[in-house]
């Protein structure tokens, strides 16, 4: 019976895999972003987690548990200091994978897995508000005062930049 054996092996022996792994955690840690396969991917996913969440707690038995996976000490000191740091807050889900179609030479899915506080494309941002018709004349409002606000920068950068222009045509 193969009960709890639930385990993608990716055509690897049980040496390569783990040597593969370990590098791609290291990669993913000093970059904060590697392109791999699909498959590759959600093994990384289920090896990485659990050792951003041991990196947590800063002490020296979680480092050497961390270090036992990962042996590479420039990566322990990122995910200590800085990782950590970011996701002190968030309960897990610290990667995440988005699919970005098929390799070309043998059409495997690839994808790129990310760590989710590292991402300044996909961070929160403002939502621009929805126009409705009771918020249009408030949005208006607030838009024409904000604008001489925003003019005043601009005036003074083109007063600043004419004389300069002159003198560069002398």
């Amino acid at each position: 019976m193969r009960h709890n054996k639930k385990f993608n092996h990716l055509g690897r022996t049980a040496s390569h895999r783990a040597a593969m792994l370990s590098n791609m955690a290291v990669s993913l840690i000093m970059h904060k972003r590697i392109t791999t396969t699909l498959a590759k991917a959600k093994a990384l996913k289920k090896y990485v987690e659990p050792l951003i969440t041991k990196s947590k707690e800063d002490t020296t038995n979680s480092r050497r548990v961390v270090f036992s996976y990962l042996q590479d000490k420039h990566a322990i000191t990122e995910l200590f200091t800085v990782i950590s740091q970011k996701v002190a807050d968030r309960p897990g889900g610290y990667t995440r994978i988005i699919k970005t179609g098929f390799r070309a030479s043998d059409a495997a899915p690839m994808c790129f897995i990310e760590l989710v506080d590292f991402d300044e494309n996909m961070a929160k941002t403002a939502k621009k508000a929805k126009r409705t018709r009771r918020s249009s004349k408030k949005a208006a409002a607030s838009a024409e005062e904000a604008a001489p606000v925003a003019e005043a920068p601009a005036a003074e950068a083109a007063e600043t930049a004419a004389p300069a222009a002159e003198e560069a045509q002398e």
